[in-house]
């Protein structure tokens, strides 16, 4: 495309029916969490884990919004210059985000109806009837001040490393040169050291501390690959929505392309993680961990075979073709089937470790949790990307971006 037909000032409106539905979607899920509220101390604890998944997942796709463009600024990479505003726009909602994950993290604890396993009366005295040695042994860590410092400190610095990403893109766009591009790339090589020694215990704190005698050294690594497939498949859909609202014309097939094998590569080391998890613990036979699966074949069977056929058959089968990648009809479908899967993939992480067992259930107050968070996701997104322009028109590498063909 030529640079002569690029508006550079081009900026997205968010008016209009798409802000509409997302304040009905953040009035239903206020509706329904309400709703969870009013049932008994089973269906407290459904919305507890509901609040901390979607909570978990708002937060997780807003951190691989900073990790792409981290990982994009070290790589010195050009295809992606054209499109840097939208994980920007996630990356500058991760403070409201992180604010919404401590919130529900604080009053689960506070409430007990989450962390019950390692937070309740009596665990760590050995005189007390409760008493329970391996909780003990792990209390230096598992103790709620440590626990709560580690998720302020954690959400804190990666939020700090978001909001001066997006401010030096900013600044960027008025002054020019490649200050504020040095300085991104200086930022990137640190904050990516610091986001891949933090993010497994962050993944530990939050999700597998639910289930506290249970532990995988991997568990880290398979969280970390849902939620950066996750971030991949919403910038996907961002784009294309976008495209077809009219904006955003310079981004072509090739773009697609790569954000289409992003998703399939990474799709397919999610389940590479998942299987190696799952066959170690399968052929240990351990009870200490067979326990882990067995919960969610036993209570969840249904969704544990769903989770593997959205987040591994639909798109390795569905992007293993070259065209499929450049369609955005196709893309859009299996970025959207990808976003699904990894809810459920959430679910089954954290409903039989947060609910008593054979109580889980499905209905309104998981329907409208995700609904509530999916309409203050895209409110608080579109917000964030309708306050700038939708192009770094100063980006050191933008020309190679707006050629780029594959």
């Amino acid at each position: 495309m030529g640079t002569h037909n690029i508006n550079f000032s081009e900026q997205f409106e968010f008016t209009g029916k798409v802000k509409t539905l997302s304040i009905v979607g953040i009035i239903l899920g206020a509706i329904a969490i309400g709703y969870g509220f009013t049932g008994d101390k089973v269906m407290h604890e459904r919305t507890f884990a509901n609040l901390l998944l979607m909570g978990y997942y708002f937060a997780c796709v807003c951190m691989s919004g900073m990790f792409f463009l981290a990982v994009q600024f070290v790589a010195q990479a050009g295809w992606s210059a054209s499109i840097l505003r939208v994980p920007q726009a996630l990356a500058k909602t991760l403070p409201i985000a992180s604010i919404i994950l401590i919130v529900i993290i604080s009053a689960g604890l506070y409430t007990h109806n989450l962390y019950h396993h390692w937070h309740a009366e009596g665990l760590t005295d050995p005189n007390s009837p409760n008493y329970d040695s391996l909780i003990a042994g792990k209390s230096v860590f598992l103790n709620v001040p440590f626990f709560l410092g580690r998720m302020v400190v954690f959400l804190g610095v990666y939020s700090a490393f978001a909001i001066s990403f997006t401010k030096l893109s900013y600044n960027e766009d008025l002054a020019g040169g490649l200050v504020s591009y040095r300085k991104s790339f200086k930022n990137a090589c640190i904050f990516l050291v610091i986001y891949g020694f933090t993010t497994p215990i962050f993944a530990f704190d939050t999700i597998m501390s639910l289930e506290a005698h249970w532990f995988s050294t991997m568990f880290g690594w398979y969280n970390f690959a849902a939620m950066w497939v996750s971030s991949l498949a919403t910038i996907a859909i961002i784009i294309i929505l976008l495209r077809r609202a009219g904006y955003m014309q310079w981004v072509n097939n090739s773009h697609l392309h790569n954000l289409g094998q992003f998703i399939f590569g990474f799709s397919i080391f999610w389940t590479y993680v998942w299987f190696a998890q799952f066959l170690l613990i399968y052929y240990a036979n351990m009870p200490e961990e067979t326990v882990y699966f067995y919960k969610r074949f036993e209570y969840y069977k249904f969704w544990f075979f769903l989770n593997l056929a959205m987040n591994f058959l639909a798109p390795v089968l569905l992007l293993m073709d070259r065209d499929n990648k450049r369609t955005d009809v196709k893309l859009l479908f299996v970025s959207i089937v990808v976003l699904l899967g990894h809810w459920v993939d959430y679910y089954q992480m954290i409903m039989p470790g947060a609910v008593e067992d054979g109580h889980n259930g499905f209905g309104i107050v998981e329907i409208g949790t995700a609904l509530g968070f999916v309409g203050l996701f895209t409110f608080t997104v579109l917000g964030n990307l309708s306050k700038k322009p939708l192009i770094a028109k100063n980006h050191p590498l933008l020309q190679e971006s707006l050629h780029h063909q594959l």
